[in-house]
């Protein structure tokens, strides 16, 4: 049986964390700790990693290497037992989620009245912009997200991610201008560090604050969630540790009363480990859904996902119930 996982960080720097040799106790390449376990000891083979990693790892590159792997013998699991994750991880509390369409900030006013009145013509009931040109000129920020709520209505909800590009004083200034837009929510308004900042955002501003795709592990979310006060937290599956991780800043989530949200990127591979995520979670909310026109966003996966009256699927195929277009792969492979 053969386990998928992504990683999204640097490839070269994670092939290196994988198969780097042994330089001591506690500084192992990843394919020495993990070959010839038991996929079953999922939680074993996690704690394994993570402590036979600790000189060179605890956050960041490895732990999006260890995230690629748990997902991988997640998915090797299911397929054992011929079941989907969501089963495994003592799901589902759905069979379906609301997704929002998630594309970059156009550039100009009359593109981004197009492109957020084409989504919501596509049966989406959310779209989210981000980075792009925000943080270049408030003035324009202003206009374009006047843009987007004027194009989709006051009936479809609408996101804004800043990218990280305010600080925490212009951050509370464009926060109180985006309140009259009646935001869903406005992501990651400053650098990712500033837990305290976070909070004081978040007291100040009537808006959701929403952040944590920057995070890994359940230690660093605990402390944005408590310490920075944030109303919804986004973990990237393929950066926080994985499947096995991700149930754990759920919980603690769950613990603060607010909803998880992954952050969803990349391919087909991470939404559907995304999907079984928020399928066996109570507080869910809602998916991101990402709409980049790249081919390995749009045509890797020989079932790619679409949605369904505004809604996506929960994969039900043993694992995490896709496949790679092998096409794609070797199209795209580097060599």
């Amino acid at each position: 049986l053969t386990g998928l996982g992504e990683v999204d960080s640097v490839p070269t720097i994670v092939k290196a964390i994988v198969e780097a040799p042994s330089s001591h106790s506690v500084s192992h390449g990843l394919k020495k700790l993990v070959v010839g376990e038991d996929p079953f000891e999922v939680e074993k083979i996690w704690e394994k990693m993570y402590q036979g990693t600790m000189y060179h790892g605890r956050r960041a590159a490895v732990i999006h290497a260890i995230s690629g792997i748990d997902m991988a013998l997640w998915d090797i699991m299911g397929k054992a037992v011929n079941k989907p994750v969501y089963k495994l991880l003592g799901g589902g509390f759905r069979k379906k989620i609301r997704a929002y369409a998630s594309l970059l900030m156009p550039e100009k006013v009359a593109e981004v009245k197009r492109v957020t009145t084409s989504y919501v013509e596509q049966g989406y009931t959310a779209v989210k912009l981000g980075w792009g040109p925000l943080g270049q000129d408030e003035k324009n920020d202003v206009r374009l997200v006047a843009a987007a709520r004027e194009a989709i209505g006051d009936d479809v909800d609408l996101m804004i991610d800043a990218g990280l590009c305010y600080n925490v004083n212009s951050a509370i200034r464009m926060g109180k201008k985006f309140e009259e837009f009646n935001l869903f929510w406005f992501e990651e308004p400053c650098w990712a560090d500033n837990f305290d900042h976070y909070a004081r955002i978040s007291e100040a501003v009537n808006i959701p604050i929403a952040a944590g795709e920057q995070e890994a592990t359940r230690y660093s979310f605990k402390e944005l969630i408590e310490r920075g006060k944030i109303d919804i937290v986004q973990p990237d599956i393929s950066r926080c540790g994985g499947i096995t991780e991700a149930r754990k800043i759920g919980i603690i989530a769950q613990m603060n009363n607010i909803p998880l949200v992954p952050h969803v990127f990349s391919t087909g591979i991470l939404t559907a480990a995304s999907l079984h995520v928020v399928a066996s979670i109570p507080n869910a909310m809602i998916i991101e859904f990402c709409r980049s026109e790249s081919p390995l966003n749009r045509n890797l996966l020989t079932n790619p996902f679409d949605i369904k009256d505004g809604y996506l699927d929960i994969p039900e195929g043993p694992g995490l119930g896709v496949e790679l277009n092998e096409e794609v792969v070797q199209k795209y492979l580097v060599k």
